[in-house]
């Protein structure tokens, strides 16, 4: 005669094996998003913390005032942010998911012990024969975390000088005055000099014939710059009233007066400009000559 089987033996089995491996499994999944859900909250807020500490602490009362009135530098946080965030977010998730993984594998009965072995055997192979790649990433990260620079600063790196396109992880593009666009890898930069940040400082050399009066043309230059200053259109270009230094140089008809302007990053090019406009208008108005220029000898007979 056939063996009958229990069903309820067999359900009570079936019963057992789901509150098992099958519902840890899902238990570890369900925890590992939930955790992720939580680590990227906790990034998103200490990273906006943190962007908000440092710009606060790198600029001054009135640069910060000049900064949230004119909303110049909101994009460049919000890209910072964003930036940072996605870096460590994505590490986190990387991490989280790694653990995971290996949490299912071990409650499926998989080995892991080879596969461990063969994941370091993997890693100390990768790091001799990328030690470059990952020394660009590296550095990519502590720029990016540094915010030593972004898109759209004009920097020197020693090779090239140019603006900012394009900041990623492993390589930084950037386009010269020329036109050529340089792709540097992150491991190579040993110096960056940005031209971009806080402030800047324009060194204007006013040139004027040597036998005028120093007094009388320091005090000419000093009402043309606060005229420039007190203009609506350079109101935000200049952080403060230029200060005309005095002579700088007398050689031969010349005698050079210096004036140096701090403005904001990227206006240290058009307040010069203006300021030469204008002191050769005044120069014009008030009689004061400008350098003598000799004559240029002609040719021996």
């Amino acid at each position: 005669m056939p063996r009958l089987t229990n069903p309820f033996t067999s359900w009570d089995s079936t019963v057992d094996w789901l509150l098992g491996p099958p519902l840890r499994i899902v238990l570890i999944v369900v925890g590992a998003l939930l955790i992720r859900w939580v680590v990227h909250r906790a990034v998103r807020t200490v990273v906006d913390n943190a962007v908000e500490r440092a710009d606060d602490h790198e600029r001054s009362s009135f640069e910060r005032m000049l900064a949230r009135a004119t909303g110049v530098d909101a994009e460049r946080r919000r890209q910072r942010a964003l930036t940072m965030g996605s870096l460590l977010r994505s590490v986190t998730t990387f991490v989280i998911a790694t653990v995971a993984l290996l949490t299912v594998m071990a409650e499926l009965g998989l080995p892991l012990a080879p596969l461990l072995a063969s994941a370091g055997v993997g890693g100390v192979a990768l790091g001799f024969g990328a030690q470059s790649l990952v020394k660009d990433f590296l550095s990519g990260i502590f720029m990016i975390i540094e915010d030593q620079y972004g898109v759209g600063d004009v920097i020197d790196t020693g090779e090239a000088t140019g603006t900012v396109e394009e900041v990623t992880l492993r390589v930084t593009r950037l386009r010269d005055a020329s036109g050529v666009v340089w792709f540097i890898r992150n491991g190579e930069i040993i110096r960056i000099g940005n031209r971009s940040q806080g402030w800047a400082m324009a060194t204007i050399d006013i040139p004027v014939a040597s036998d005028e009066n120093p007094e009388r043309v320091i005090a000419i230059l000093r009402q043309v710059v606060e005229e420039v200053h007190a203009e609506e259109t350079f109101a935000t270009s200049l952080l403060e009233v230029p200060t005309v230094a005095g002579v700088e140089s007398v050689t031969g008809g010349t005698m050079t007066v210096r004036i140096f302007a701090k403005t904001r990053p990227g206006e240290q090019f058009a307040v010069p400009r203006e300021v030469r406009e204008r002191a050769i208008r005044a120069f014009d108005e008030a009689g004061v000559r400008g350098p003598v220029v000799a004559p240029f000898p002609g040719p021996r007979t």
